[in-house]
């Protein structure tokens, strides 16, 4: 490819923060018309890299080397220069679409500041004109009403795409997507991608894909450079580095990408645990249904679902955004009202209990939430935290909990001096598992995790997902898996509940609802999976 097509190059990048390396000496080019993956797990340096080509960098930072955008060299030139070229050259997508939009500002009115900046048009009717273009080109079905609403109005995936369409603005060389994709739904995820493709070829553009999944790369780069510890590892074409990989991190990143044939393997080798004869369920639900009451009117988030669950078993409930999974999770935690003709727990129905006996049986049920760093006590020491569900219970000697705190650090595969760690000590992952822990302290019938992996590097969230199911082995618990994801769900569950507006459109082993699907929405969403290979597998090639 010609240097002539060259939008971004940098050449031998280097950046630290009070003396310790983040990135060391990078090279990376993005062409135009073309999109290039900086691909590595949190902590690599991906996005650092990212914000320093911008001038972004925390003011501690120190960057070396070389960043040029077409002509212009980006590393030391002043904040006004590099104010100018971020107005109109580059457009940056971030990770979380809320946090790059005001609360408390309507979309049109953020929308006409950024035109002011990037494009100079001060006419309100001007404004709402290049508004509706942009927000039209993004795939926004309305786009009056998008820029009517506040942020908190619209869905995940039309937040992303009005960050895109601001983005857009200026009409920019080259787009920034840093994990654009990492929290939505693996639907609205396929949307987000078929559009950046679309965009690139339309407006030949360059895009710098800043991502920890491997399956994205596959689907829409061109290049991949893959970073670890502020290191190049691997870089090439994405057709090669996917079917022959030589880097061994490279090759960890790709072998932890769920894949739904190797779900339907473990389905077929017969993982699903036996029900032992004259075991009760765990978990008996017919008829459940939770209807939430607003001004206006009424939402039913449930609409007559159920499930049966023994011991040892685990559970998968998919659905999107808005499908009612986490309201079921609630509703078996009792965190919700909910009417059901049957809703047991350990073949006793909680709503008919007196107040101490049904806090006696809702403490028989676990729960592990999506973000760890805001489910523990940012002051508390890992032993506290995981310990305090015993001393809430009452009756048991510091002694005792000790013991405990330890033998569930075990379960979960943590050593025990992680008890005096605080949790901005801890990865995300080590978080995750100190979670799961402390939901097991109480020694549950019933784990309720709701959407725990989604926010984890694929590495970190195939262990997440092995001390799961190691810890479900060893005790035997019954478990609710929530997630959008029908490939992390099909890693480990030997049941599945697929959701969609509050009602299951299909039901079964993971066997038959993965291996052989009869609605078209879960259809939809199997074909929706990230997946390394899938170019590969339509070219012709072949993956490793």
């Amino acid at each position: 490819m010609s240097t002539a097509d060259e939008l971004l190059a940098l050449r031998d990048l280097q950046v630290s923060i009070a003396g310790r390396s983040i990135v060391t000496g990078l090279d990376l080019t993005v062409h135009a018309g073309r999109i290039t993956a900086l691909v590595g797990e949190s902590g690599s340096g991906k996005s650092m890299t990212a914000l320093s080509t911008i001038g972004l960098q925390p003011r501690s930072a120190e960057v070396r080397g070389s960043a040029r955008l077409g002509a212009a060299e980006l590393v030391g030139c002043s904040a006004a220069e590099m104010r100018r070229i971020r107005s109109g050259q580059i457009g940056m997508i971030f990770q979380e679409p809320g946090q790059s939009l005001s609360p408390v500002m309507k979309v049109s009115k953020g929308f006409r500041h950024v035109l002011a900046v990037r494009e100079g048009i001060r006419s309100r009717a001007r404004a709402e004109t290049r508004m509706r273009e942009l927000l039209s080109s993004v795939g926004l079905p309305d786009p009056d009403r998008s820029a009517a609403s506040y942020p908190h109005e619209l869905s995940g995936g039309e937040l992303q795409r009005v960050v895109i369409a601001l983005a857009l603005s200026g009409d920019p060389a080259l787009l920034i997507a840093d994990e654009p994709t990492t929290a939505l739904d693996v639907t609205v995820q396929r949307g987000i991608l078929d559009l950046l493709v679309r965009i690139v070829a339309e407006r030949q553009i360059g895009v710098l894909l800043i991502t920890h999944d491997m399956g994205v790369v596959g689907e829409i780069a061109d290049e991949v450079v893959v970073l670890k510890d502020g290191d190049v590892v691997e870089t090439g074409p994405v057709r090669e580095v996917l079917s022959a990989p030589e880097a061994p991190y490279t090759q960890a990143l790709l072998s932890a990408v769920p894949r739904l044939a190797e779900s339907l393997e473990r389905a077929d080798g017969g993982a699903v645990p036996e029900r032992r004869e004259g075991e009760h369920p765990v978990v008996r639900v017919e008829g459940l249904s939770v209807e939430y009451h607003r001004r206006g009117g009424s939402h039913r988030a449930l609409d007559d679902v159920g499930m049966e669950i023994r011991r040892g078993e685990i559970h998968g409930l998919v659905g999107e955004s808005g499908s009612g999974k986490s309201t079921w999770g609630k509703a078996l935690a009792g965190l919700v009202p909910a009417q059901a003709r049957t809703l047991e727990i350990e073949g006793v129905d909680p709503r008919t209990l007196g107040a101490s006996q049904r806090r006696a049986a809702y403490a028989r049920v676990g729960l592990v939430f999506q973000d760890p760093a805001s489910s523990l006590n940012p002051r508390r020491t890992v032993g506290w935290s995981i310990g305090e569900p015993l001393q809430l219970a009452g009756g048991i000697s510091r002694t005792d909990i000790a013991r405990r705190v330890k033998r569930a650090l075990e379960i979960v595969h943590l050593p025990a001096s992680y008890v005096s760690r605080l949790p901005h000590e801890l990865s995300g992952g080590q978080r995750q598992r100190v979670s799961i822990a402390r939901a097991l302290i109480l020694e549950p019938a019933l784990l309720i995790a709701d959407e725990p992996t989604s926010a984890l590097d694929v590495t970190i969230q195939a262990h997440v997902i092995d001390v799961l199911r190691d810890a479900i082995a060893e005790t035997r618990f019954a478990c609710v898996f929530i997630s959008h994801d029908l490939a992390v769900v099909g890693s480990l569950a030997d049941h599945v509940t697929v959701l969609r507006a509050g009602r299951a459109v299909e039901q079964g082993t993971a066997r038959e609802v993965l291996g052989d699907p009869q609605h078209e929405y879960t259809r939809a969403l199997l074909a929706s999976v990230p997946d390394p290979e899938r170019r590969l597998r339509e070219d012709g090639g072949e993956a490793a």
